[in-house]
């Protein structure tokens, strides 16, 4: 079966290790997903909302790495905007399973996903 190819899109300021993790485990050869993208930094110049756009041309799905100011990353809210204005296919993934997750103000899902059932959510 052919791995999907996603698009992470996560808070720079405060999940980026947990990103970092996801990209490592993404490497494993029984990943089901490979890393296309991620997230872009509001400050880079152009319009960064269409490079988002662009990038999300060119996976299968959006993984939205939760975290615990997720809810306040107005960038997040916005790529996951995109997302589903494009229709893709996007999931919540708790980042980290000891503490709480919250969902960017844009997710239409409620339900935050854990690696191995963890859950601060």
């Amino acid at each position: 079966m052919a791995k999907k190819r996603v698009f992470i899109s996560f808070d720079c300021d405060h999940d980026s290790e947990a990103r970092d993790l996801l990209v490592g485990q993404a490497k494993s050869p029984d990943s089901p997903f490979d890393i296309a993208d991620a997230s872009v930094k509001e400050a880079s110049a152009g319009d960064w909302r269409e490079t988002v756009r662009r990038r999300m041309d060119r996976v299968d799905a959006v993984i939205v790495l939760c975290g615990e100011y997720t809810d306040k990353a107005e960038g997040v809210a916005a790529e996951l905007r995109i997302a589903q204005e494009d229709g893709k296919e996007y999931f919540l993934l708790g980042a980290y399973p000891d503490k709480h997750c919250t969902r960017p103000t844009t997710a239409k899902k409620r339900r935050i996903r854990f690696i191995n059932g963890g859950g601060g959510m």
